[in-house]
């Protein structure tokens, strides 16, 4: 049994202080699944459990969106033997670039390092299925637990952190200022 919670740790990846997330609220933690990603031997047994659920869905592709999706994605497809490529953002738009293509009819799972609101995965969603591409689900290493995506979630593991309003925010309270990990801007 692979102990997720044990290799983020090993890794650091599980982080306490005060963060701003990508959907504008606050938390006293955050995974920052980069610093698991750095290291191929311990992505590879994490990853491997999103593996094991998707292995028979018949997939075509694995997309990951930038930054975050773009190693996990590639790690994904290595070890199911499929293409996989990500979209990136545009003037802050999502978008399939660099002569990737998603052909009609193709079978794609999301593959994600976090999947928090999904904002970002169902945004990705929106332009491969506007290609013709038919998303069976979305895969992460780390389910927040607090989306309200409508697809099926295949994850390595569920972790839920407190998250605030900023203006409710016990962390902002005590004077503390937000540190803005992620690569989404606002």
């Amino acid at each position: 049994m692979i102990d997720v919670v044990e290799i983020l740790k090993e890794c650091d990846a599980l982080l306490e202080g005060h963060f701003l997330l990508s959907s504008g609220k606050h938390s006293n933690r955050y995974c920052q699944c980069a610093k698991l990603l750095q290291y191929p031997d311990k992505a590879e047994k994490v990853i491997s459990i999103v593996k094991d659920k998707v292995q028979l869905l018949n997939l075509d592709v694995i997309v990951g969106p930038a930054m975050g999706g773009i190693t996990a994605a590639y790690e994904l497809g290595r070890q199911l033997g499929i293409k996989a490529i990500f979209t990136e953002r545009e003037n802050n738009v999502m978008t399939l670039r660099r002569g990737f293509e998603i052909k009609p009819g193709d079978r794609i799972l999301i593959m994600e390092d976090v999947v928090t609101t999904g904002k970002s995965s169902m945004e990705t969603a929106k332009v491969l299925e506007s290609l013709g591409g038919i998303v069976i689900g979305i895969g992460c290493i780390v389910d927040r637990k607090v989306s309200e995506i409508q697809l099926p979630l295949y994850s390595s593991i569920e972790l839920f952190f407190e998250t605030y309003d900023e203006d409710n925010c016990p962390l902002c309270e005590k004077g503390s200022k937000p540190v803005k990990p992620g690569s989404r801007k606002f």
